[in-house]
Formats: structure tokens, sequence, C-alpha cells
């Protein structure tokens, strides 16, 4: 999230001692400033010159203007180019906002094709109706393999589902797959510190999922299940 403070040290920090470690855009519209100066984007922001939050945005998103969403994007993967020298290995979206509208999802489409990365597919993710807006410009664009994306997206390592028996279990879901070859697991690993306690509700779990992800049995599980663990960058454009 290139709008956020500390977002460029911690790139640079990220590549100085993690090398090989994917590194992905989260595209923003609905938290903190945008990184063009306000004036530039007036319909993405409200009297405060931030943007809308979540639900106004949700309210909004039918009629937000593309133009001013193409512009701020393109700052925020120049932001990042100018943070660390190279473009992100793929793009994805804070709330899944870049999949609300057909015109969102195209316009994110647009990017990655112009960029030449993958994107995050969440598509079909239980209790969001994300497989239904999109589903026009998937038959479009994704059928047609022209942007990389993982087969096959899973959410189900969050908030209450962050334990080591569920961890376990999707892995071996995952081993047991034999229709699909490519997989994304989200998670939202973090150390805690002072400054994502105040600006992020999603706070305490962070911590637990790091603590399993790096769990003795995960990787156990991971080698015998004959999982490899790739990036976005190992997926074919």
């Amino acid at each position: 999230m290139m709008n956020y403070p500390g977002a460029v040290e911690d790139l640079r920090m990220a590549v100085k001692e993690c090398p090989r470690l994917g590194l992905g855009l989260h595209l923003v519209l609905t938290s903190g400033s945008p990184v063009l100066p306000a004036e530039k984007v007036p319909d993405l922001v409200n009297l405060e010159g931030k943007f809308y939050k979540y639900g106004p945005f949700v309210e909004r998103m039918h009629q937000i203007n593309l133009t001013q969403v193409n512009l701020e994007w393109h700052a925020q993967v120049e932001a990042f180019k100018k943070a660390i020298g190279r473009l992100p290995d793929h793009l994805d979206s804070h709330h899944h906002s870049s999949y609300f509208t057909p015109a969102l999802f195209e316009l994110m489409l647009d990017l990655a094709d112009e960029l030449k990365v993958p994107i995050r597919l969440p598509i079909g993710m239980q209790g969001t109706a994300l497989a239904e807006i999109s589903s026009p410009v998937i038959g479009n664009r994704i059928a047609k393999n022209t942007i990389g994306y993982a087969q096959v997206f899973v959410d189900g390592f969050y908030d209450d589902g962050v334990t080591l028996e569920n961890l376990v279990s999707i892995l071996q879901q995952i081993a047991g797959d034999d229709e699909h070859d490519t997989f994304e697991l989200m998670t939202h690993p973090a150390v805690l510190d002072d400054e994502l306690m105040c600006t992020s509700i999603y706070n305490e779990r962070r911590a637990d999922e790091l603590m399993l992800l790096c769990h003795g049995l995960t990787f156990s599980m991971v080698k015998s299940c004959g999982i490899d663990l790739i990036n976005f960058s190992d997926l074919s454009q």
C-alpha cells in the first residue's frame, strides 16, 4: 500500500533482507490518502482529502471516476518502482476494491497487461459476489490466458480460521486437488507494533498467522504433501 507511511522504507528493507521475496502492489481506493494530490483525484476523496472508507466507497462504486482511478493507480505503481527500482510481481487490491465492478476490474486488467504482471484473482470466495460481478470480464480476458493468476484462491486462513488444525487441513486439500496446479493462500502475517494496532482492526490475529506459518508442522506438511512454494513471478504471463 504505497499511500501508507513507511511503505518505501519497508519495501527497501524487504528487498535487502529477503531478496527472493515476491513483492506485489496492493492497489488502494478505500484507505488513507491518495498518492496523487487530492485535487487531482477529487472524485475519489472526501472533504478531508482522504479516500472514502469501505462503506461509502461501495455506495459510490458504480459512479466512480475511472479516469481518476487510472491516474491514481499508475501513481501508486510509479511510487513502487521509484522505491526499489523494479515492478511489483503482481497486482491485487485493498478490500478487493478493484474487483467490485466490471469497469474497475477491466481497469486493473489493463494495468496488469501494460506492466506484464499477474494478478490476484479472488473469485468464488464464499460469502462474496465477486464471481457474479466479475464473470463477464473473466470470460473476455482471464479465460484467454492473457493475464497470469493462481488457479485457486484460498481465503479460509483468516480470523477464526487461524488455527494450526485449519492450516493443516488447507494444505491437505491443496495436495489432494488433482484439477488445479496453482493456489494462492491469502495470509496477513505481521509483527505487532503500536502503528499496526492503531491502523488495522485485524491485528492480533496477524501475529497468530505468523507463528503458525512458521510452525514446524507447517513446514513438514508442505514437504510431505509435495507442495512447491512459489511467488507470482513464477506464474506465466
